[in-house]
């Protein structure tokens, strides 16, 4: 089953409509309403049930840095967790739009990766854009499955002679 870029596309947009119907859980419903949505997106479009994904997310570190698992993933998106203390909740952070900016996709068969930027406004209009990368694979019933996810933020050179 061959995976197409309409399809890779489609995932990105996906995820990122995963991201803002999250925060709209957490505004109406607190965090309860929003681990529901978190863990029925992850289920929808991230491949725990083939194996360990490779999660990486953005602002994650020391012995916590990767997520292989979704109690990992649920605890990063939603934040509230004590077996995860230092996250925030990346995805109820009152997300409203999202955007992705594709660098370069690699297609072969029934995996694909992306590279490229995603780009996250909030309610108060401020934008944070992030480098990122997944590898998808398609399912036993061809659902497009995350199997990857990178991020981090964007590096930022310091200025020579500082």
């Amino acid at each position: 089953m061959q995976i197409t870029q309409d399809e890779i596309d489609q995932a990105l947009k996906t995820w990122g409509e995963g991201k803002i119907a999250i925060s709209k859980a957490f505004e109406e419903g607190g965090i309860e309403a929003a681990r529901k949505v978190a863990s029925a997106n992850i289920d929808s479009y991230y491949g725990f049930d083939l194996g360990p994904v490779l999660f990486k997310p953005t602002m994650a570190s020391g012995a916590q840095t990767f997520r292989p698992t979704k109690a990992g993933a649920l605890a990063y998106f939603c934040g509230h967790s004590e077996e995860y203390p230092l996250d925030n909740g990346f995805a109820i952070m009152g997300w409203v739009a999202s955007e992705s900016i594709t660098s370069a996709s690699f297609i072969q068969g029934d995996v694909a990766m992306w590279m490229g930027w995603v780009s996250l406004t909030n309610k108060d209009g401020s934008v944070t854009t992030v480098d990122k990368s997944f590898g998808y694979k398609k399912d036993a019933t061809g659902t497009l499955r995350i199997v990857l996810h990178h991020s981090s933020l964007p590096y930022q050179p310091s200025e020579a002679g500082s």
